[in-house]
């Protein structure tokens, strides 16, 4: 038996196990893909910390700055400790090996670390890697687990938590490339699965299989979800491709114009914001494009060349010379799985969730540019010690086998049941109206007929299933338990979507457009109980 089971091979998952370790625990990280594929890689800009190398900043501005993005809809304490432990975390990474770009400023240490602007924020606070920031991040903290000689089990599918008397006892999955079911053991469990942008397929920035497994299981095994219905759009993804162009194109003077050339907006403002300005821009039937030609070819290969390379590999421009055609699509989901002050899932003991599967309170209605690679380094540090400070006390002895017997019928029964209606078509359409009712702008007409869609989805469900029956690497099985998943939170996101009636964040209704004191409050799913406001 393990005494902490991560869940998850991104940059939260990595650090918590780097925590735990360091404490003396054993640790075992399970993942569907391999690390260097995580999301985590995805976070191009830059990480926030006040540092205050390019100007004055303060610890003091850069809660001011979360709390104003989440409007109100967060936990100032739980924002307060993340914001005060980013130096540290910054020297930390630091001291692995990130490397961070640099100024040429006769200092030493984390004082000639580069920063730039994010959007929303009132100093140059992110400590940035190029454009390759996340990547840069996620190499080192994989880099050092290596070295650190902890376990991991990659290709392995998460089919269940292993729960009894309310207290998590491990898990259950699906090994990829061999189609055996495992059960592994464990005395506490780090959920560091990622969110749920891909219930947008088609129209997010995320790869296809950020479906919110994690949070699924979490909601299976009895453990609470909250704010369910905010998602950030992010403004500046290809048009076509939709590939992300970090904000950072936008921290280093790029303008966001129409095709008639005009400026729209104020690039730095919240991402919210941005993407609404955008929107509103689309509605008029004008097309919108990012304009970095006047940083110049030097400057923009110096601070910028994935985003040159992705360009003119995806959209076929140079952004030194054209203009890049961009909209604005699902990035990432500030709710998740509804946790406490020491990350402890609500609802099941001993189980602890960090990252973007995590509702952490921190983000609210709208994420702070900058803030999720500092939550996911400064909060897994935190996860991965309180995970093992459970394991200490909790029991050795483990479950029975009442969930793999489960879990194996289930999966013997997709490949023996002759209707296999293709589910691919509905995948499709599960993102198309997502993107179109649930979307940037919202409307409780359109919210009930999107609610209504994905009842007809999950009735018609019985009769979809796979065709490739081969139980080895088979991906099209993959695809089916992450489109179930997908099915399970739809509703939680559109339900909560309706039972705000106002704007707060990245939730824009259409005949609510203001903020009401009576709704800044968390919307807490939980199965087999229901549905609170707190």
């Amino acid at each position: 038996m393990v005494d902490v089971l991560i869940i998850g091979s991104g940059g939260a998952g990595l650090t918590a196990a780097l925590a735990a370790k360091k404490e003396g625990a054993s640790v075992t990280i399970v993942g569907k893909t391999y690390p260097t594929n995580s999301q985590t890689t995805m976070a191009q800009g830059g990480m926030n910390a006040a540092l205050g190398n390019v100007g004055e900043d303060h610890v003091s501005s850069h809660i001011a700055d979360t709390i104003k993005s989440a409007h109100g809809l967060c936990n100032e304490d739980m924002v307060k400790q993340m914001c005060a432990d980013a130096p540290e975390t910054i020297a930390w990474l630091e001291s692995l090996g990130v490397p961070f770009s640099r100024l040429d400023n006769g200092k030493i240490g984390t004082q000639t670390i580069a920063q730039r602007q994010m959007g929303g924020a009132s100093a140059k606070r992110a400590c940035y890697a190029q454009d390759y920031t996340g990547l840069k991040i996620l190499h080192t903290l994989y880099d050092t687990c290596l070295k650190e000689e902890i376990d991991f089990l990659d290709e392995h599918y998460l089919l269940n938590l292993i729960i009894q008397e309310d207290t998590v006892k491990g898990a259950t999955f699906l090994d990829i490339r061999t189609g055996e079911i495992k059960q592994i053991h464990a005395k506490s469990v780090v959920m560091a699965t990622g969110g749920y942008g891909s219930l947008y397929h088609g129209f997010t920035t995320n790869a296809y299989g950020s479906t919110g497994d994690g949070v699924a299981a979490v909601l299976r095994a009895g453990g609470a979800v909250s704010d369910m219905e905010f998602i950030q759009f992010h403004p500046t993804a290809l048009k076509h491709s939709c590939i992300l162009i970090s904000e950072s194109a936008r921290g280093e003077g790029g303008y966001l114009v129409n095709e008639s050339g005009e400026r729209f907006v104020d690039e730095l403002k919240p991402r919210d914001e941005v993407a609404r300005a955008i929107f509103s821009q689309m509605q008029e039937e004008q097309r919108v494009f990012l304009d970095v030609r006047h940083l110049g070819e030097e400057k923009l290969m110096e601070l910028l060349p994935q985003e040159m390379e992705l360009c003119k590999m995806h959209e076929h421009v140079d952004p030194a010379k054209e203009l890049i055609p961009i909209k604005p699509v699902a990035h990432y989901t500030m709710g998740g799985i509804d946790v406490d002050h020491a990350l402890e899932v609500n609802g099941i003991k001993g189980c602890f969730a960090v990252g973007e599967c995590s509702n952490a309170k921190v983000h609210g209605a709208n994420r702070l540019g900058g803030n999720s690679l500092l939550e996911i380094t400064a909060f897994g540090k935190l996860t991965g010690k309180n995970a093992y400070t459970h394991a200490k006390y909790a029991s050795s002895e483990p479950a029975d086998d009442t969930q793999i017997q489960k879990d194996t019928a289930k999966i013997e029964a997709l490949f023996s049941q002759e209707k296999n209606m293709n589910f691919y078509p509905y995948r499709e359409m599960l993102g198309n109206l997502f993107y179109e009712k649930v979307g940037i702008v919202r409307e409780n007409d359109q919210l009930q007929e999107a609610l209504n869609e994905v009842t007809s989805i999950q009735a018609t469900q019985k009769e979809m299933g796979i065709a490739d029956k081969s139980p080895t690497n088979n991906q099209n099985l993959i695809d089916f338990l992450e489109f179930q998943n997908a099915l399970i939170l739809a509703p939680t996101i559109i339900s909560a979507a309706i039972a705000r009636d106002e704007s707060r964040g990245a939730h824009y209704k259409v005949g609510f457009e203001y903020e009401d004191d009576a709704l800044k409050k968390h919307i807490v799913l939980q199965w087999k109980k229901e549905e609170t406001c707190k």
